[in-house]
């Protein structure tokens, strides 16, 4: 079964084979982790080289939209947070069966909070250059999966599932209704403009100097973080339960296609009419909007469907192998490349082709780039050393 990482980083030699976890949620990690660490780079170097409408049509797929609207990089993002909480019903149950009581299951949860919430700042938030005018607080992956953690948690572990649901349902109204009901300084309510909203009020508010200054929103957008969790809790649930295989992965195609029409609607795609409409709160990656959880949960769900199925049903796993060996060391890996410039480090060693490769030179870096990375991950995979946080 899969395990939740440890509370503490320490690099330790695996006590159960990798054949007792669930390999497929592994490789859906690896698989996000990959475009973080480098897909995004060798596709673009791909697109750089061919110029094509296929390449092109990629390059806009791995480009975040600037406002409303969705493409795949858009998903990268709030995977991460849904793999989070496939992972809890597992490492949850796991400890309390082995005798852990809800007081140091709750001391784990903080402190694991605590860590990712300074690593988030560590690898996005400049805490390294020690210098205060340059620091910022909240404005990482790291940071969004803390948050989204820690609530989740609370509700595992004092809700049974039909309440879990409920409230995360209620969470999702009520963040609807707080940024498109509530006024504040200098704007009306029903207004959802991309400068003028209240999660970036609320965020400037509190964290200004601190604030990103990115547009994005983090403080406000937390309670949409532990939603987007939550969808993975629910599949973990499900993947925990003594049903018939081939029965979860219906039922996980089924939540996917639901919550990706559900998000779809209540964005509007479906209508053709503006986002002041209302009751309509348009699908908007920076503000982690509702419908934006509902429609990146949907198409999570549809991944680890067809993952598991390919992966622990039928049997099929040598083609994930690459993507587990990085799934298996996922915060650790992120983590390293945003402090070393892999692309950088590995252009020693591919730099005397740039003269005979003409445009396909950026892919040739970043596939290097990319290899360093990997063939690091490989070692540590071999050796059964798993960085745990």
């Amino acid at each position: 079964m899969t395990e939740l990482q440890e509370t503490e980083i320490t690099a330790q030699k695996s006590k159960a084979p990798l054949a007792g976890r669930v390999m497929s949620i592994d490789a859906l990690r690896g698989f996000d982790m990959f475009w973080i660490i480098g897909g995004w780079y060798i596709f673009d170097g791909l697109h750089a080289a061919l110029n094509n409408p296929t390449t092109a049509f990629l390059k806009i797929q791995l480009t975040h939209v600037e406002w409303e609207g969705f493409v795949f990089e858009d998903l990268i993002m709030p995977l991460f947070l849904f793999i989070v909480g496939v992972v809890m019903p597992f490492s949850f149950n796991k400890r309390l069966e082995c005798g852990d009581s809800k007081y140091k299951l709750y001391r784990h949860i903080i402190l694991r909070s605590v860590i990712l919430f300074v690593l988030g700042m560590i690898a996005q938030g400049d805490l390294l250059k020690l210098d205060l005018s340059r620091l910022k607080i909240y404005c990482n992956t790291l940071q969004a999966i803390a948050a989204g953690y820690l609530i989740s948690a609370i509700i595992i572990l004092n809700l049974r599932l039909r309440w879990q649901i409920v409230t995360t349902v209620l969470l999702l109204l009520l963040f609807w209704a707080l940024m498109m009901l509530v006024p504040f300084p200098g704007r009306i309510a029903d207004r959802l403009d991309e400068n003028a909203n209240l999660a970036a009020y609320i965020d400037w508010y509190i964290l200004e100097p601190y604030d990103d200054g990115l547009n994005y929103t983090w403080i406000l957008s937390s309670m949409t973080f532990a939603c987007t969790v939550m969808f993975g809790v629910f599949a973990g649930h499900l993947l925990r339960s003594n049903i018939d295989n081939y029965r979860k992965v219906y039922l996980l195609a089924a939540l996917g296609l639901g919550t990706l029409v559900i998000g779809s609607l209540w964005g509007g795609w479906f209508f053709g009419i503006g986002q002041f409409y209302f009751g309509l709160f348009p699908i908007v990656k920076r503000l982690w909007t509702s419908s934006f959880v509902l429609f990146a949960a949907g198409l999570s769900y549809l991944l680890l469907a067809v993952f598991y199925l390919v992966i622990d049903v039928w049997g099929l796993k040598k083609w994930a192998y690459g993507f587990v060996v990085i799934g298996t060391n996922a915060i650790f890996v992120y983590m390293l490349t945003h402090l070393v410039n892999f692309r950088s480090v590995a252009s020693v060693f591919v730099e005397g082709l740039d003269k005979f490769v003409g445009p396909w030179k950026d892919f040739i870096h970043a596939v290097a780039g990319f290899a360093l990375v990997w063939l690091i991950l490989f070692w540590m995979y071999r050796k059964k050393t798993f960085i745990k946080v």
